[in-house]
């Protein structure tokens, strides 16, 4: 199934969302060149789990191939084991071969949900990087000099600031541009962040004689906390292999205006007119937010599960924000807690209902907590492992558990 809108033109269609095209132009002179582009973009697998983070690009990469071109999902094994420095005030970590390599093959599964299959090749950047000697990257590193890679903002910051900048590090930019000669890339998209080294593409193909590849900048997108990049070490991050009920849940819970960009972003269903007259419609007060952003919810949990699914997940939020309906449709979680048990208060921290203890506290004493419908009192009683059932504080906030020992 196609996901472009069958109105929009192909280069409106390839700049919504976008922040840069460099240059659009060119782009749309390649365009007409009556070919597939080659179409890059690049994943270094530094965690086992995509995000709707990850997916702004590969939704990016989707609307390419629906207008007929050919998407390269390249997979950074080689430079994975290098760390990017982009955005970091210090040095990353490499990872192993190990962990790279299982990642990558978590990352091949989880593509194809946005993907199409016959219009993807997924490469390995060792494929050329292994073969090359000590003397091949020597000769790759003297293509540009220190000033130049100080040129860039993140490396410009740690210089000034006295932080230390590995040698190592200069040589991702080239090494990630050097993908683009190998694989004779027309266009490479990456986010905000990478536009330096995507920019290092376009010249390194130069100097090996090749056409500059138009790049393609992308919005970071902002995680449910609403104000920083969704990532997973901010626990602000809706993964794509989440059940669609969490999907559903999380999605409900981003803020009125942060909707706005995600649609922008990570809608396929909701065109460019389309949500300009949505977004007039909830400021003159005649549509509720909420309906537009159940609509998204329900798109996502379509794309990454099925329509039943996504049916399924939003009963079971209309259930949590309702307290009526079949509290089987509810999300079951373990918990762990210790043999001898675990005080009320302290379960409901645990569950992620209560940001503390001393909330929990209150909230009992408000008669505000339930334990399977019946209101708690005591904050004395205990719940061991065995016990599963339907925690509840206020009328929205619920958790379906099951407790097992620690």
């Amino acid at each position: 199934m196609s996901l472009q809108p069958a109105a929009t033109a192909p280069l409106d269609l390839i700049a919504r969302g976008t922040d840069e095209i460099l240059k659009r132009d060119d782009l749309e002179a390649r365009l007409k060149l009556g070919r597939p582009l080659r179409i890059k973009a690049g994943f270094d697998p530094t965690a086992p789990d995509l995000h709707l983070g990850h997916t702004v690009l590969l939704n990016k990469l989707r609307q390419f191939q629906d207008l007929g071109h050919q998407v390269i999902f390249l997979i950074g094994d080689f430079t994975g084991m290098i760390g990017d420095p982009s955005g970091k005030s210090a040095t990353r970590k490499a990872l192993s071969r190990e962990d790279v390599l299982a990642n990558a093959e978590t990352y091949k599964d989880q593509v194809f949900k946005v993907l199409d299959p016959a219009k993807t090749e997924v490469r390995f950047n060792s494929e050329w990087f292994g073969a090359m000697g000590a003397a091949d990257m020597i000769r790759l590193a003297s293509s540009h000099t220190v000033a130049r890679m100080l040129e860039r903002d993140d490396f410009a910051k740690r210089y000034a600031g006295q932080q230390p900048i590995a040698i190592h590090e200069f040589l991702y930019p080239l090494v990630q541009g050097y993908d683009s000669v190998a694989l004779q890339a027309d266009v490479e998209c990456g986010g905000t962040d990478q536009k330096f080294n995507l920019l290092m593409g376009r010249g390194l193909q130069e100097s090996h004689g090749q056409a500059p590849q138009i790049v393609l900048t992308m919005p970071l997108l902002v995680g449910l906390d609403g104000a920083n990049k969704m990532g997973k070490s901010l626990g602000n991050y809706i993964g794509v292999t989440e059940p669609a009920i969490d999907m559903v849940n999380k999605t409900m819970k981003i803020g009125d205006a942060l909707m706005w960009d995600w649609i922008e972003l990570l809608s396929f269903e909701i065109g460019i007119d389309e949500a300009k007259a949505l977004k007039a419609e909830v400021a003159a007060g005649t549509l509720n937010p909420r309906d537009v952003k159940l609509r998204l919810a329900r798109e996502l949990a379509t794309r990454f599960h099925d329509a039943d699914a996504a049916e399924l997940a939003i009963r079971g939020w209309q259930v949590a924000i309702s307290g009526e309906g079949d509290v089987s449709l509810l999300p079951l979680q373990d918990v762990a807690v210790p043999a001898e048990g675990l005080r009320i208060g302290a379960l409901l921290t645990a569950a992620g209902i209560t940001p503390s203890n001393s909330e929990a506290g209150r909230k009992l004493k408000e008669r505000a907590v339930k334990v399977d419908g019946a209101v708690i009192e005591d904050a004395g009683l205990e719940f061991r492992p065995g016990f599963e059932g339907v925690l509840q504080v206020g009328k929205r906030n619920f958790a379906r558990v099951r407790l097992v020992a620690g």
